[in-house]
């Protein structure tokens, strides 16, 4: 193999890995723990909610989430659902200021839930969804920011508790927020819409099949940015061998 016949195969084939590793690096910032509620999250109402962990590591499984819980806007009621393979507890702290429910005083609140995987995990390319029913959400409110710690079994820990500042670009690891949505009649947030008069129910339906195909499209969209880089990628090693045997000849 000549010279110039080396030079452009390993010019190109460097060009084409990291055209793919730009693109498909781009792919995995869609990938972060976040927080979805079913159906509706109205301020003052209750609601239910998935927490969604993607596992991010392709050598490594998640084994442990932690998910904090603001006392500056405390929640008296958090109740996961039972998960087959891992365990839940409850945490909760003493409050500064009781909270007032139902005409009743409470003095502590909910400050985090953690699950640990118990005969399962989370493994490479694999996610899973911990459910959990909240209220009473605050009415002087238009956002919750939970804070969330995923571990591996390599004891790798990521703290996904960034905070979004307005008009910047989103962090490395931003923290899972519920956005709140106008406070309801009934104060029952979470239970599958009924049919109103003015159709309420019917927009807040379909608000939520929006924004949840507008998520699906955007990770279908990073796939797709990076299946193209590594096209781009062999198409170059491909043009670079190409070019050196017709140098050579």
């Amino acid at each position: 193999m000549t010279v110039s016949r080396f030079s452009a195969t390993r010019v190109a084939l460097a060009g084409g890995i990291a055209l793919s590793s730009v693109v498909l690096l781009s792919g995995t910032a869609f990938a972060h723990v976040s927080v979805q509620p079913q159906g509706e999250a109205a301020k003052g109402g209750y609601a239910t909610v998935n927490i969604k962990v993607p596992n991010e590591r392709d050598d490594a499984s998640t084994v442990k989430l932690e998910v904090n819980f603001p006392l500056d806007h405390p929640l008296a009621s958090v109740m996961p659902q039972p998960i087959p393979g891992w365990k839940a507890v409850v945490t909760k702290s003493k409050l500064s200021k009781p909270l007032e429910l139902h005409g009743k005083t409470i003095n502590e609140a909910v400050s985090k839930v953690t699950w640990t995987a118990d005969g399962s995990k989370i493994g490479p390319g694999q996610f899973q969804q911990f459910p959990l029913s909240l209220g009473q959400l605050p009415e002087d409110a238009d956002q919750l920011v939970l804070k969330a710690i995923q571990t591996y079994d390599n004891k790798e820990v990521v703290r996904w508790i960034e905070e979004q500042k307005e008009g910047a670009e989103e962090p490395q690891n931003p923290a899972p927020v519920l956005k709140l949505s106008a406070a309801s009649e009934d104060h029952h947030g979470g239970a599958a819409p009924s049919a109103t008069t003015d159709g309420k129910a019917g927009h807040d339906e379909k608000a939520a099949e929006k924004e949840t195909a507008a998520a699906d499209s955007s990770d279908t969209t990073a796939r797709i940015l990076g299946v193209i880089g590594i096209l781009a990628g062999v198409a170059g090693v491909a043009f670079g061998i190409l070019a050196g045997r017709r140098r050579s000849a």
